[in-house]
C-alpha cells in the first residue's frame, strides 16, 4: 500500500467485499458459540429466517416501499429549497449575510427535537414524517451548497464580466456550471442523513414504514427482525448510494467525483 495510490475496480470490490464477510464471521462465531445470548442478539441465520417471514407474512415489502416514499418525498422538498437558495448565497454576498446568521443556528437543531411540535401541528399522518426529513436536511444542504457555489473561480467570473455577461447571466452561465459536480456530490450525501431522520419519524406515532416495524419487533423481543429490518436500511442505503455516483459520473464525466 502507497498514501493516496488508487486502487483497481476489482480489488475494490474483493476488498470491500471482505469486510462484510468478515463481519457475518465475527457476528456468527458471537451468536453460534454463545458469546451473546439469542435474546440480545440474533444468529444470521436467524435474522434470515425473520426476514424471510416479514416478507411472506407480514407484508414488509408495503413497509419497504413506505419508508422510499417518505425519504425521496422529503428530500426532493429539501433540495427543492435548499439548492436554488444556496446557489443565490453562494454567488450573492448580500443574500449570503442576510440567511447565514439564522441558518447556522437552526443546523444545529437536532430533527428529533422537532417531533413534539410537529405531532401536534401536523399530527402523526405523513405531513409529519416529511416534516422531520425537511427539518434535518434543508438547513445542512443550504450551507454546503452555498459553499460549493461560493467557491467558483473568480476568474471564470471576470472572464464572463468582461465578455459583457450580467449577474444573472454569471449566475446561470457560470456558478451553476462550475458547482453542479459537487452539488450532485453533496445531494448524495444528504439523502443518507435523510434516511436516518425517516427512521427517527418513523418510531413514534407510525402504523406503517420500516421504522415502525423495528418498534413493534422490540415490544417482540424479536432481534432478528429488527436486525433485518436495520440490514434493509443499509442495502437499500447502499444502492441508492452506487446509482447515484453512477449517474453523476455520467452526468459530470469532467469531474473526479
Amino acid at each position: 500500500m502507497e498514501p493516496l495510490k488508487p486502487v483497481s475496480p476489482g480489488a475494490r470490490i474483493a476488498l470491500g467485499a471482505g469486510f462484510f464477510a468478515v463481519f457475518i464471521a465475527a457476528w456468527g462465531v458471537a451468536t453460534y458459540g454463545g458469546w451473546v445470548p439469542p435474546l440480545f442478539l440474533a444468529s444470521p441465520g436467524k435474522t434470515l429466517l425473520a426476514g424471510w417471514s416479514l416478507l411472506t407474512e407480514f407484508g414488509f415489502l408495503g413497509d419497504i416501499a413506505v419508508t422510499i416514499w417518505r425519504v425521496v418525498g422529503g428530500f426532493l422538498i429539501a433540495a427543492a429549497v435548499a439548492v436554488p437558495l444556496g446557489l443565490l448565497m453562494g454567488a450573492f454576498k448580500p443574500i449570503e449575510a442576510f440567511f447565514e446568521p439564522f441558518l447556522s443556528f437552526a443546523r444545529y437543531l437536532p430533527a428529533s427535537a422537532f417531533i413534539p411540535l410537529l405531532i401536534l401541528w401536523a399530527g402523526v399522518g405523513e405531513a409529519q414524517k416529511l416534516s422531520v426529513i425537511v427539518i434535518g436536511s434543508v438547513f445542512q444542504l443550504v450551507i454546503m451548497v452555498a459553499g460549493v457555489a461560493g467557491a467558483t473561480r473568480p476568474d471564470l467570473v471576470e472572464a464572463a464580466r468582461t465578455l459583457g455577461s450580467g449577474r444573472l447571466a454569471i449566475l446561470r452561465r457560470v456558478v451553476i456550471p462550475a458547482a453542479a459536480p459537487q452539488i450532485a456530490e453533496t445531494l448524495r450525501l444528504v439523502l443518507g442523513w435523510a434516511w436516518t431522520y425517516v427512521i427517527v419519524a418513523e418510531l413514534i406515532g407510525a402504523t406503517s414504514g420500516i421504522g415502525h416495524m423495528i418498534m413493534d419487533s422490540q415490544r417482540l423481543l424479536d432481534t432478528g427482525q429488527m436486525i433485518f429490518g436495520i440490514a434493509v436500511i443499509g442495502i437499500i442505503g447502499l444502492v441508492t448510494d452506487l446509482l447515484f455516483k453512477a449517474v453523476n459520473r455520467r452526468l459530470f464525466p469532467w469531474a473526479v467525483l
